[in-house]
């Protein structure tokens, strides 16, 4: 199965009201009009450490350094009803930045609460795997997509062998 490289990065900054993410309303081209990460495809020679760093500078105008990434996990998404837009993820999370983050023609960033995500407006598999990623677990999860490349079919969880029906 061929499976296309990208990688997601989420901001996390803590706040008198709790831990916070930073997520975007996508404003152009897959999933647009969702609530997604920050993050996008992986360029040919570049590693997934890389290819965040350019994704998170491009769609909010912030720097993210390799060296204050931590590794969040792996999900694969595969679409039966469209195979090319199978994709690799590597999630990220970090604690550390330089500047704001800003809209961009790709992105409007948006601080949320890591125990208020707006879950109904994101990907519907997002709820499976997001809110432990947060937490400070390691992620390895299958997600698989229905017919109508929107809702959840199922989620394989292949280091611990437990599945769940979307």
């Amino acid at each position: 199965m061929n499976l296309t490289p990208v990688t997601l990065c989420f901001l996390l900054r803590d706040t008198a009201g709790g831990a916070e993410v930073l997520l975007g309303l996508k404003r152009t081209g897959f999933g647009v009009g969702k609530i997604v990460g920050v993050g996008g495809h992986v360029e040919p020679g570049e590693s997934d450490a890389e290819a965040v760093v350019r994704e998170v500078w491009e769609e909010v105008g912030v720097v993210v350094l390799q060296e204050d990434l931590v590794h969040a996990g792996n999900v694969e998404f595969i679409f039966p009803a469209r195979p090319a837009w199978n994709m690799a993820c590597r999630l990220f999370t970090t604690r550390r930045w330089n500047g704001e983050p800003a809209e961009s023609a790709e992105i409007t960033p948006e601080w949320f609460g890591v125990g208020e995500l707006p879950l109904h407006r994101m990907w519907q598999d997002a709820g499976h795997w997001l809110p432990p990623a947060l937490a400070g677990e390691t992620i390895d999860v299958v997600v698989v997509l229905n017919e109508d490349n929107e809702t959840v079919a199922s989620i394989r969880y292949p280091s611990t062998q437990r599945t769940a029906q979307g």
